[in-house]
């Protein structure tokens, strides 16, 4: 409770929903970690073509589906840019 602005049960809440679904949270920092590892390759890639705007359409504009869609995704936009 330190580190957050949330209140005591807000955190008990998020403790507990950590304990009963660990796999959501591991999901989402492994989800997480792949959208930047993409942003990063596609920054190198575009150099001063890169616009975050487009690349946030890329990555949101399907909702949610798996992340070797969305890298395909991704490496399709960024052959296109090129």
């Amino acid at each position: 409770m330190n580190n957050t602005s949330g209140s005591e049960r807000q955190c008990e809440g998020m403790v507990e929903r950590h304990i009963v679904m660990p796999s959501q949270a591991t999901a989402y920092k492994v989800g997480m970690m792949k959208i930047l590892e993409l942003r990063e390759n596609a920054k190198t890639k575009l150099g001063d073509s890169f616009d975050i705007r487009e690349y946030h359409d890329v990555v949101l504009s399907n909702g949610a589906i798996p992340l070797d869609l969305l890298e395909k995704l991704v490496d399709e936009w960024v052959a296109s840019k090129v």
